[in-house]
């Protein structure tokens, strides 16, 4: 055999046994970086567990007692209770009972502790205030849960407005990227936990439902029921639509992301053109007066300082 051939089978079983060992390494490493991932996500779901299947029993014979003597009295007001509770962050099953027996308890705790405070106060309070002071302690423990609740309602209503809009277009990328509508809601879900924590919650929330067994529909429904806003609303009827008609995901999820970016700045400069007017009445009560004053003083001054010369002349 020549040795420009045997030259040229060693050069080919070098490369061979380079590129095998290559493709060897890298198999490795994508073997070891799916391990990681897999062990990360088991960590991750030790440290906080899926919370889809609940309990939907008081176990504290307390909350039981309180549960059974009201809100089981009243079907509509517990639904109401717990629809609110929801939005505002506690969707446990023990947070109704929880928060009337809260409420009932301020009511009667802080008279008491009025009272308390009272008898050991070397100055008490006497006359008409020692008897209103009570009332008005349990009125204002009566009502400051519920106002309490209300903003918290509204606040987290603001925040997943703000947010689902950012949400939203990085799922327009996943899709547009080849991922699924189950993998997107997934991948967004995750990648917006520090930056958009509710939306994120929400967002896991569904993917946790589709993994339990619901059907695409009843778990984009549960999303718009728990967050009650218009434009959830709205994104899960045009995907519940295009999921029955069969339209792309992607298309459907551009055009609607650009429709609710355009709402968006409309809502931006309705209320930038909303500030003249609510300058006006602190323009007019606080700036205006001091304008006129400082405007006015040296024609006063001057005219104080004239006033003995005017009346000490000859008629």
């Amino acid at each position: 055999m020549n040795t420009p051939l045997i030259l040229a089978l060693e050069v080919l079983i070098f490369a061979g046994v380079v590129f095998g060992s290559l493709m060897f390494a890298r198999r490795v490493e994508r073997l070891r970086t799916v391990q990681r991932r897999l062990d990360s996500a088991q960590v991750e779901a030790k440290r906080r567990p899926s919370n889809i299947l609940k309990s939907f029993e008081i176990k504290n014979p307390f909350l039981n007692w309180v549960q059974s003597a009201t809100l089981d009295q009243d079907e509509k007001e517990k639904t109401t209770l717990q629809r609110d509770l929801a939005l505002a962050g506690f969707p446990s099953p023990v947070a109704p009972a929880a928060f009337v027996a809260l409420r009932f308890l301020l009511a009667a705790g802080l008279p008491i502790l009025f009272v308390l405070a009272q008898s050991f106060s070397t100055h008490p309070v006497v006359g008409a205030p020692a008897f209103l002071a009570p009332m008005i302690l349990s009125a204002a423990g009566l009502l400051a849960p519920r106002l309490l609740l209300d903003q918290r309602v509204t606040s987290r209503r603001q925040t997943l407005e703000a947010e689902f809009p950012d949400a939203l277009d990085l799922m327009v990328v996943c899709v547009e990227a080849g991922l699924g509508l189950e993998g997107a809601i997934l991948r967004v879900g995750e990648e917006t936990r520090r930056s958009h924590a509710l939306i994120s919650h929400e967002l896991q929330m569904v993917s946790f439902e589709l993994n339990a067994g619901k059907s695409r529909a009843d778990a984009l429904r549960g999303l718009a029921r728990r967050t009650q806003l218009d434009s959830v609303n709205a994104f899960v009827g045009l995907l519940v639509q295009s999921d029955q008609l069969g339209v792309s995901y992607a298309r459907t999820l551009r055009t609607f992301s650009n429709e609710l970016r355009d709402k968006r700045f409309m809502r931006a400069e309705e209320k930038a053109m909303r500030i003249p007017l609510l300058i006006t009445l602190p323009l007019m009560l606080c700036i205006l007066p001091c304008v006129v004053v400082a405007v006015m003083l040296p024609s006063i001054i001057e005219l104080t300082h004239l006033m003995p010369t005017l009346q000490g002349a000859p008629r």
